[in-house]
């Protein structure tokens, strides 16, 4: 069984591809709220995505956390306006302490490649 990674580095992969399902690391993004950071990460994923064959017609699950979960709906608008909305994928949200303060939202996806 053959497994790629890309953007390997010495504590995790951004993106690893094993019997026709790509997996990605947790995205997060800059600016200054959770909109903008939102929007930055889904153009990381949808980069991402298109060098592993994929894209996010394909998503089969996502995973998003929030520092705050008061911000569920700014999020959502983001995502709404981004995401396939003929296939969407299996998702939850929670609320966490993110890896450091700057960090508003963190989103994980796991997404079908073209085969």
């Amino acid at each position: 069984m053959t497994v790629k990674r890309l953007e390997t580095g010495p504590r995790m992969s951004q993106a690893v591809i094993h019997h026709g399902t790509v997996y990605l690391a947790g995205q997060v993004g800059e600016g200054v709220g959770v909109a903008e950071q939102t929007r930055d990460i889904l153009a990381q994923i949808d980069s991402l995505l298109a060098r592993t064959g994929s894209d996010k017609s394909r998503l089969l699950s996502a995973q998003i956390w929030l520092a705050d979960i008061s911000t569920f709906a700014e999020m959502n608008a983001v995502w709404e306006a981004w995401v396939d909305p003929d296939n969407t994928p299996a998702r939850a949200t929670v609320e966490a302490k993110l890896a450091a303060p700057k960090y508003l939202v963190e989103i994980m996806v796991v997404a079908a490649v073209a085969g």
